[in-house]
């Protein structure tokens, strides 16, 4: 059962499911030409909402050492990627929207309600949804989609790179919520490779 947090505005409840701390484990599989990239890696992730329309979202993640015959790790893990951005359904802003820069809305609160919101529903019966992320190595993703029930579905609409980032030229990652766990898998087109399997992972809330 999916429960809506207190104070979450109505434009944000078709993404409710995701408000929370998630934490657990994954694998990195990546082939580059003739080498395959495999790590099992941690991740904890954060999505959180400050009275706007959108979720406030972070994740860290490390690597997670080999273990011995006896099962002890061998050696400590090593920070691996950090994500920051935010999500929120797609749609025109308004003069009641801020923005741009600090500029403050004018008038009142849109889509405040639930009926509202729910002139915001897509022909497929979700939402559509834009999701900006940042990574520190110079790359920022505009991701579209849509939100349907527990599912979420995205794909980059631009991709921009520093001119010091490695080449990175756009992704498509899938969120599902599966037995009261975040899962998510993450295909990437980099370093010269067509779009191809990347990362997954499963996750369970821990605040």
């Amino acid at each position: 059962m999916i429960e809506i947090p207190t104070g979450l505005p109505a434009e944000l409840v078709p993404l409710s499911w995701l408000v929370g701390v998630w934490e657990g484990s994954g694998v990195i599989d990546y082939t580059v030409g003739d080498e395959s990239i495999t790590h099992e890696f941690g991740q904890r992730v954060s999505f959180s909402h400050d009275g706007l329309p959108h979720l406030n979202y972070t994740s860290y993640s490390w690597l997670i050492p080999p273990t011995d015959d006896a099962g002890e790790p061998i050696g400590q893990p090593t920070p691996l990627v950090t994500e920051t951005g935010y999500w929120q359904l797609a749609r025109p802003l308004l003069d009641a929207d801020p923005g741009p820069g600090m500029l403050p809305r004018v008038g009142g609160v849109p889509f405040h309600r639930a009926e509202a919101v729910e002139t915001l529903r897509n022909v497929d019966g979700g939402f559509d949804i834009q999701v900006n992320l940042v990574h520190p190595g110079g790359i920022a993703e505009l991701y579209l989609g849509q939100v349907k029930g527990p599912r979420i579905d995205l794909a980059t609409d631009a991709v921009v790179r520093s001119a010091g980032a490695k080449e990175y030229s756009g992704a498509t990652r899938l969120y599902g919520l599966v037995d009261n766990h975040l899962l998510w898998a993450w295909d990437i087109a980099a370093l010269g490779q067509e779009l191809r399997t990347h990362a997954s992972a499963r996750l369970a809330k821990v605040e």
